[in-house]
């Protein structure tokens, strides 16, 4: 007993290292990626005319030049073009998609979901490649279709994950069910199959608005001056013009994508307890 007790005692001791040494590798992981994004946050303050670290003193005047920038105001109109229609072709497409390979009877459902999820998977620089002749070819390389088509077929694959993992945590069974009360296909989506993925969509939305508000190497290749985006505009910015403006213009991007990331956990928590609730009762 005495063996097996010293045995028990040691695995878990193992198990404690095991989950200590994850635990400090995740804590590490996360300083490495956000304390570089945190130094922004006090340059972006500077009261310098050039990028130094750390400020010799501290205004607001790089938020104003931000705010008052006429090039700054249309790129971010721009982004707010392109993302809002992207994110709604992608999440159109993509959920039917979803729909498609979750309850849908099909042959080789697994190979099309590997399709599916591939351009988000590819690096962007091989599809601005691929995309750049095509869209060339059309003459609509410099416009705003070209990018929004671009980004949708990048970021579907996020709606796709999304409103899959909705649908597979809801039992097909309701569907059945309403199909069995005589609700005809129609009707059995709108009340039924819908509210169920509307979580999914919503959460996929955030992810492909996100992605298309952040996106910097498809607008390289395939918008103008007149339809540059918000990053496009920071990175030509990098290489002509590196004053603290930048760091103030990436503040509020950084605040833009945090405040939709949390959109999207407080859709999903609040998801997951009316789920819990609906279970409780």
């Amino acid at each position: 007993m005495s063996g097996m007790e010293s045995q028990r005692a040691s695995g878990s001791s193992v198990w404690t290292i095991l989950r200590v040494t994850i635990k400090a590798f995740a804590i590490l992981v996360l300083a490495y990626l956000i304390i570089p994004t945190l130094f922004i946050v006090p340059l972006s303050f500077s009261a310098d005319s050039y990028l130094s670290f750390p400020p010799t003193g501290y205004s607001w005047r790089w938020y104003e030049a931000f705010t008052g920038s006429t090039e700054y105001q249309y790129a971010i109109w721009n982004s707010l073009q392109i993302g809002l229609p992207s994110a709604f072709i992608a999440s159109v497409f993509g959920t039917l998609a979803a729909l498609g390979l979750a309850r849908g009877k099909m042959p080789g459902k697994k190979f099309i979901a590997i399709l599916m999820v591939a351009p988000i998977v590819l690096p962007q620089i091989v599809l601005a490649l691929g995309l750049y002749p095509l869209m060339a070819k059309i003459n609509l390389v410099g416009t705003m279709p070209a990018v929004i088509l671009a980004h949708a077929v990048v970021s579907m694959p996020l709606v796709f994950i999304s409103v899959s993992a909705a649908l597979r945590a809801c039992p097909e069974q309701l569907e059945h069910a309403a199909a069995v009360m005589g609700a005809n296909g129609w009707r059995t989506f709108w009340q039924v199959t819908f509210p169920l993925a509307r979580p999914g969509i919503i959460v996929g939305f955030i992810f492909a608005f996100t992605f298309s508000f952040d996106e910097l190497v498809l607008a390289m290749f395939l918008t103008s001056p007149t339809t540059r985006t918000m990053p496009l505009l920071l990175w030509q910015q990098l290489n002509f013009e590196m004053t603290p403006i930048i760091t103030a213009a990436s503040v509020a991007l950084l605040i833009i994508t945090l405040l939709l990331l949390s959109i999207a956990a407080w859709v999903n928590r609040h998801n997951l307890s009316e789920a819990g609730r609906k279970i409780t009762k």
